[in-house]
């Protein structure tokens, strides 16, 4: 089995994007550390690439971030580091994070690394275990919301009241697709209970959690008649956030039960939790549960009545708030608040039937929920495509993907955006996103379903004029995204220093003639006759270089730069030439150095295996990374197919003819 520096664990509520971004920046993160690592997902398909006891071991520190339980518990005794998943979302905060995880103690703590803000012996806040406890039971609530609440908007297609079987447009097979789709939705507080107390106290909290689940659906059961509590009666449900009290209280009381029967003899565990669990559990859950049933559903009802309120104050006020707080943090706790909100209003406007208020208002508030979430990946998309030259080709890339993410209502994708920029980016969002919000209530959409993007168009009523709504605030947001990129990019390239001529040795100005400004290669940052045991030696060579030229401020900062390109894949290319290439704010202007191997650097992966002659080295300026450094890239690449081009510089010993030779080519 194979040993890591670093373990790590990822997880978001949904599953979807925050979960394998965190991963991706762990890995990147750990590479231009030179550290091996292996990130343990748990999205909704499950647990993926599962940490086995002998690494976890194995490992000299441990990396979760995570919004959901992924059984830390495993890691007990090891340095570790536990954050939310949105802490993990950039290279530059995943290397934080690995780095304070190696600096940590061999307890429940963890030590801060050298960064004065970080120096804090730390736990996971206490606001952020309830958070993670409250999204494991929102991550698998979510499944069974999405299912049934799209079976039950399909079921509309055969008319409003198709499942109703003295209606004219009665149909038998969306009165089954209805039914199934009630019950998946029934299930939504049970599920959420019981997942959010199997958070806190694993497996035994389950029973009493959906047992508080179940109440908090149906409430205390009351004869009409006599007025006293009556199994047989009706009572008053307080629903999701029922749900919610329900499942921490079951999580706890789970715990204070662990500690109650903590005497009894290791011989009884199999008594205790087949017998003692499951039966205390649920009587101390289910009678409090059923004496605050009361109070807790004049809470809810008074929930709904702030939210009807907000919509009453008119589609502005209740759009600006729901735009807002989905593209605030496109996916984190806020964002999920506003979805699950509108999941709980759905939930409760299907159970009231199609005509009612209820439904009018809870498919409504769906629709505009759905509008702000889908509006940020299709900024970009339009930023990327009508603004092109303002963004990098990765950027460029990630837009036009997320196309599809935006249209399949996944809002995630917009994040390395914002991430970037965050001001002024997530304002702009945030516009775009409330603007679509805001003409959806104001077109009287209903959106039955609570997932899919356009894929449940056909379901939507007022489809046309949502799809039109979701366009002008990606319209608008989009026009405001590629101002700013425009502002950004003219500002950098005003910012950008222009490159001098260095003062050559009077031998070296007698043997040629002095490099022009325009010139990204000098003659003085030509190396002809070099010998190097290994890439890294080589790439080491040329960053200490660039410092003494004055090309850069930090020998080690472009070293790591170039690290971090290679782990990506190599730059070695084929006949001995390879180029290298490192973006860092730590470069100050835009350069190229040429190192020369007659003897040929090996471990350079290569197109044709063939050892390293040649590496033109480009260094450029963090800002300038979308801009002249793909200029400079494409540039040489296009060269090294001239075979004039490659026989010069390869052939050449003459550190002038070389600088002329590549500078020609860069014009």
């Amino acid at each position: 089995m194979a040993k890591f520096d670093i373990i790590a664990a990822t997880g978001c509520p949904t599953g979807i994007a925050h979960t394998f971004m965190a991963k991706e920046a762990l890995e990147k993160a750990a590479a231009e550390r030179g550290l091996t690592i292996k990130v343990e997902t748990h999205g909704q398909v499950g647990v993926e690439n599962e940490l086995a006891k002998s690494e976890i071991a194995g490992a000299k520190a441990v990396v979760v971030a995570a919004d959901k339980d992924v059984q830390a518990e495993r890691f007990a005794g090891k340095p570790m580091v536990s954050v939310g998943v949105s802490k993990a979302l950039s290279v530059e905060a995943a290397g934080k994070l690995i780095d304070r995880a190696l600096a940590a103690k061999g307890d429940d703590t963890v030590a801060a690394a050298a960064d004065v803000e970080d120096e804090v012996e730390e736990k996971e806040s206490i606001g952020h275990v309830i958070y993670k406890h409250l999204m494991n039971g929102v991550s698998h609530m979510l499944v069974f919301v999405v299912a049934g609440g799209v079976l039950t908007a399909i079921s509309f297609l055969w008319g409003i009241t198709s499942f109703d079987s003295t209606a004219a447009d009665y149909n038998s097979f969306a009165a089954m697709l209805k039914i199934i789709g009630g019950i998946a939705m029934n299930l939504m507080v049970p599920v959420l209970s019981a997942y959010i107390a199997e958070s806190i106290g694993k497996r035994p909290a389950l029973v009493p959690g959906f047992v508080a689940g179940m109440i908090a659906i149906q409430g205390l059961p009351a004869n009409a008649d006599t007025g006293m509590i009556d199994a047989g009666g009706s009572g008053v449900g307080f629903g999701f956030l029922g749900g919610i009290v329900g499942g921490f209280l079951a999580g706890y009381v789970i715990l204070l039960l662990e500690k109650v029967f903590s005497k009894i003899p290791a011989s009884l565990n199999g008594l205790k939790a087949i017998f003692l669990y499951p039966l205390c559990s649920t009587a101390i859950v289910g009678l409090v549960m059923l004496g605050i049933s009361g109070p807790m559903a004049a809470i809810n009802q008074g929930m709904m009545d702030f939210l009807q309120s907000l919509g009453n104050s008119g589609p502005v006020i209740l759009g600006l708030a729901i735009g807002c707080m989905c593209a605030f943090d496109m996916g984190g706790p806020v964002n999920k608040a506003a979805y699950a909100t509108g999941t709980f209003l759905l939930g409760t406007a299907l159970e009231a039937g199609v005509g009612t208020e209820t439904y009018n208002f809870g498919t409504n508030f769906m629709a505009a929920v759905s509008a702000a979430c889908i509006v940020p990946p299709l900024i970009t998309t339009f930023a990327v495509v009508v603004g092109k030259k303002y963004f990098s080709q990765e950027d460029h890339d990630a837009g036009i993907v997320n196309l599809i993410l935006g249209c399949t209502h996944i809002t995630e994708g917009a994040i390395p955006f914002m991430t970037k920029n965050i001001w002024p980016v997530m304002p702009i969002m945030m516009v775009g996103s409330s603007i679509a919000s805001i003409l959806t209530i104001f077109f009287n959409v209903h959106d039955p379903a609570p997932h899919g993007g356009f894929l449940v168009l056909p379901v939507v009523e007022n489809g046309p004029q949502w799809v039109l709504a979701i366009l002008i605030g990606a319209v608008v947001g989009g026009i405001l995204f590629v101002a700013f990129k425009k502002y950004d990019f003219e500002k950098n390239q005003k910012a950008a220093p222009v490159a001098k001529p260095v003062e050559a040795s009077k031998a070296a100005a007698v043997e040629a003639p002095k490099a022009e400004a325009a010139d990204f290669v000098k003659v003085e940052n030509v190396f002809v006759a070099e010998d190097f045991a290994s890439r890294d030696e080589a790439l080491s060579f040329v960053s200490n270089q660039a410092v003494k030229a004055g090309i850069a401020g930090d020998a080690d900062a472009v070293m790591n730069a170039f690290l971090a390109r290679e782990a990506e894949g190599t730059t070695g290319m084929m006949e001995g030439f390879a180029i290298p290439h490192a973006k860092s704010d730590a470069i100050t202007e835009a350069a190229v150095i040429v190192v020369k191997d007659e003897s040929g650097v090996t471990g350079w992966d290569t197109m044709d295996g063939a050892p390293v002659n040649v590496a033109i080295a480009l260094l450029i300026p963090g800002a300038q990374a979308g801009t002249t450094h793909l200029k400079i890239l494409s540039k040489v690449a296009e060269a090294l197919m001239d075979e004039d081009f490659r026989g010069t510089v390869k052939g050449s010993t003459d550190a002038a003819e070389i600088a002329k030779t590549i500078n020609a080519r860069l014009v």
